[in-house]
């Protein structure tokens, strides 16, 4: 009887034993939510038409190969502004660019826009931000289950955020 050791039989198959590669956040220079300028953005424009924006969006990703991020929420939300805010960093901002098609939703105090969740396959938000990334060329929601991660935005760092929007990246592939 032969036996095999897990570690020889990976080391004979190198695509299984080395992790996926997945495409790093830019290392940011900013330590906490405190350093980032003040006053925090107000993203969410009451008034705008969430379906036609996401449409439109929607179509910029397809055309650019980028994923659509949609992000509900409300001005009246820290942890909204504090995403908006790690968003525009200068370190992160391209970074956003490159690989995403960000529109914001204003759901306001959970009164609007709240099926557009739903279409993607996604619950009602019980918090906010609640962050939909979608594969445009087919309407996967990419990260399901992970929807409301960034609802306590605030318990994380800038960094942990970008880290959160990269993990994304490589899925919709």
């Amino acid at each position: 009887m032969r036996v095999f050791s897990l570690g020889l039989a990976l080391a004979a198959i190198p695509a299984l034993a080395a992790p996926l590669q997945a495409t790093p956040a830019p290392r940011l220079a900013e330590a906490s939510f405190a350093d980032l300028a003040q006053p925090l953005p107000l993203p969410y424009d009451e008034h705008a038409d969430a379906e036609a924006a996401i449409r439109a969006a929607t179509a910029r990703a397809k055309a650019h190969h980028h994923l659509l991020l949609i992000d509900l929420g409300g001005n009246w939300c820290p942890d909204c502004r504090i995403l908006a805010g790690t968003i525009a960093l200068p370190d992160l901002a391209p970074f956003v660019r490159q690989h995403y098609e960000v529109v914001t939703v204003d759901v306001g105090r959970y009164t609007k826009n709240m099926g557009i969740p739903a279409a993607y396959g996604a619950e009602r938000p019980r918090g906010v931000p609640e962050v939909l990334i979608i594969d445009p060329r087919t309407g996967r929601l990419v990260n399901a289950g992970h929807v409301a991660a960034l609802a306590d935005a605030r318990s994380l760092s800038p960094q942990a955020l970008a880290d959160w929007l990269a993990q994304w990246i490589d899925q919709g592939d």
